[in-house]
């Protein structure tokens, strides 16, 4: 067995016999891990609520021969407290921690990943943004880290770019934005074509310090479908609190 340390994000939690729990993390330098926190539903478990989903922990593992590592040691870093006292938050956080699950590979470190969400995190916790697009953001800055980022400039069908013929569609399937002659999937108005344009052109903190501009259930709406779409699975954390 060999000890390692870590930096992570807990994705989710399961229980394992009549006292311990399989934890799931995004780490930084290991990908996502799965580890055992032996004794931790025990009243009196010294790592107790450290280890919930939505905390960012250092965290000492063991890591032995089968695919389970071992929790030595828990130092909460940040508790992301008013994500989770926050309802309107809250389903936001669940839906990042979801989407990473999917998307981070074991023992595969992903850096932009890890990054990515422990900085979406923090923007979520930030009781001066709007939290309504900060999961669609998340959804469509991923789908650039996958490699399938929509194409916003141009017809993804016929390559014609915008100005020289009209975007109305969005089709992640085809690819990205659609012109009249090669429109499917779903309508897109120009509000939310501008409005996509600048979340993945970097202007997202100012997408994010004011309230929700035009176009943003309808971005809402297209960048869930669109990581439903890559995943090949529904986001159960935005269609239960969406009643979908």
């Amino acid at each position: 067995m060999s000890l390692f340390r870590d930096t992570g994000v807990v994705l989710r939690t399961y229980r394992l016999g009549e006292a311990d729990r399989i934890i799931v993390l995004l780490t930084e330098g290991h990908g996502k891990v799965r580890a055992v926190a032996k004794g931790v539903r025990r009243t009196l478990s010294k790592f107790g609520a450290r280890l919930e989903p939505l905390t960012h922990v250092d965290v000492l593992l063991w890591q032995g021969r089968s695919d389970l590592d071992i929790v030595n040691q828990v130092e909460v870093l940040d508790t992301f407290r008013a994500v989770r006292e926050d309802l309107a938050r809250l389903p936001k956080g669940l839906a990042l921690l979801e989407v990473s699950d999917q998307m981070a590979q074991e023992r595969h470190p992903d850096h932009r990943l890890y990054a990515m969400l422990v900085g979406a995190l923090r923007a979520l916790s930030d009781p001066g943004s709007d939290p309504m697009l900060l999961a669609p953001a998340f959804f469509l800055k991923a789908l650039v880290l996958e490699g399938a980022a929509p194409v916003l400039d141009a017809c993804a069908a016929c390559g014609e770019p915008d100005g020289v013929v009209d975007l109305v569609a969005f089709d992640l399937v085809v690819g990205g934005a659609l012109c009249r002659a090669h429109r499917s999937g779903r309508p897109m108005s120009p509000a939310a074509l501008e409005l996509s344009r600048r979340i993945l052109g970097g202007d997202l903190a100012a997408v994010l310090a004011g309230p929700p501009p035009p176009g943003a259930d309808e971005v809402a709406e297209l960048a869930t479908e669109a990581m439903e779409v890559h995943l090949d699975r529904r986001i159960r954390s935005v269609r239960s609190v969406a009643g979908l």
